[in-house]
């Protein structure tokens, strides 16, 4: 959109585009955001704020093509691109294409619509790659199927996004059944609906699952929305969802070579009062130790989340198939799994994450570059 008109007020700016409306620029605004004030090569800020007024004093400004010409009392001269003006209007922030709107879902969304998307595409075109990615930040679950018969061949596509997340299991682990286990994911017993590593200060983004063999009876994997439940409590017992947001407890990991733990609420909101993480794992969960006058309540709204995680009105339940992955927002949707029994047949999950920071960074240069080429 094109600028038509500049105006300059006591403090600010207003600014008329060619669709009819005004967008004002507090004076202070233009002087932060002034090109002079920033590194030509790294485009980080120089500018001192407190080296300039706190309400500079903008005398002239004009159009100068695709550029306000600004004119300050000081004797400063900023030359603002209007494309600049216009993609960070005040109280409307900039377009992001890392902020993907959740889509929340059901068990009612059923198992076999979760969006499958090839390896092969994926590993060879970004087009590809930005679909799935898009799919995956969209519902918080996809599955990438047709994946070599090779343990690394999962790890080749987290890559592609960028660097593991390194934790106390290592950058990759295998989920396998094995003798004097350290976490119950390395035995056959169920596990109910659950974020991974809720202990550390930050848990991991996005978790890929490999699966490498699938021959035992039982060990069907599980899935669940927990933004939807979340917003469903939300809506039935809004007490229940504020405890679960204000509400810290200990979460805590301990073996011989670590010992792990934060406070942390099970449910984080965003600035917009959204849901934008799960912290939930009754295995990993502390003694609770909030003050005796509110434990009771808050057990109550503990229960009913958990009761949601059980309610198989949110639960989607699938067996994976050797070169299958399943990739998911670890800090979003719950997993779990059936119970099995090694006897049977053999069971074997090679598994890594990669930050949320890193799965946004990849899809906002995919976008850019896909964008650019279409254009072109």
């Amino acid at each position: 959109m094109t600028a038509t008109t500049l105006t300059v007020r006591t403090d600010k700016l207003v600014v008329a585009w060619t669709d009819g409306t005004t967008a004002t620029f507090p004076t202070i605004w233009l002087r932060d955001n002034c090109p002079s004030g920033l590194h030509p090569d790294t485009h980080e800020r120089l500018l001192d704020l407190l080296a300039i007024d706190e309400t500079p004093v903008l005398i002239s400004a004009s159009l100068d093509g695709n550029t306000a010409v600004l004119e300050f009392a000081d004797g400063h001269i900023s030359r603002l691109p209007i494309s600049l003006m216009t993609a960070h209007r005040p109280g409307q922030p900039a377009v992001d294409a890392g902020d993907v709107p959740a889509r929340l879902w059901r068990a009612d969304h059923g198992a076999a619509n979760i969006a499958r998307h090839a390896a092969a595409p994926i590993l060879s075109g970004e087009l590809a790659l930005k679909n799935w990615m898009q799919d995956t930040a969209e519902f918080g679950l996809t599955i990438i199927n047709h994946l070599q018969d090779r343990t690394d061949a999962g790890v080749e596509i987290a890559e592609l996004i960028g660097f593991l997340r390194a934790t106390n299991f290592g950058s990759t682990f295998e989920v396998v059944n094995k003798p004097d286990p350290n976490n119950l994911a390395y035995t056959s017993v169920a596990l109910p609906l659950h974020t991974d590593l809720p202990n550390q200060e930050v848990p991991p983004g996005y978790q890929f699952l490999h699966c490498l063999a699938n021959e035992a009876t039982g060990g069907g994997s599980l899935f669940a929305d927990g933004f939807a439940m979340a917003v469903d409590l939300r809506a039935e017992d809004p007490d229940a969802f504020r405890l679960l947001c204000d509400v810290a407890i200990p979460f805590r990991f301990h073996d011989d070579s670590a010992d792990i733990r934060v406070h942390r609420p099970v449910i984080t909101l965003g600035s917009k009062g959204e849901v934008i993480e799960i912290r939930y794992n009754a295995h990993l969960a502390g003694i609770f130790d909030m003050p005796a006058e509110i434990m009771p309540a808050y057990y109550r709204a503990y229960r009913a989340y958990m009761a949601k995680t059980r309610d198989s009105k949110y639960r989607l339940t699938l067996k994976l198939k050797a070169g299958e992955m399943v990739v998911f927002d670890n800090r979003r949707i719950l997993h779990g799994r059936d119970s099995f029994d090694p006897s049977t047949g053999f069971r074997h999950l090679h598994g890594c994450y990669v930050d949320r920071g890193e799965f946004f960074s990849r899809l906002r240069l995919l976008a850019r570059k896909i964008d650019v080429a279409i254009a072109s």
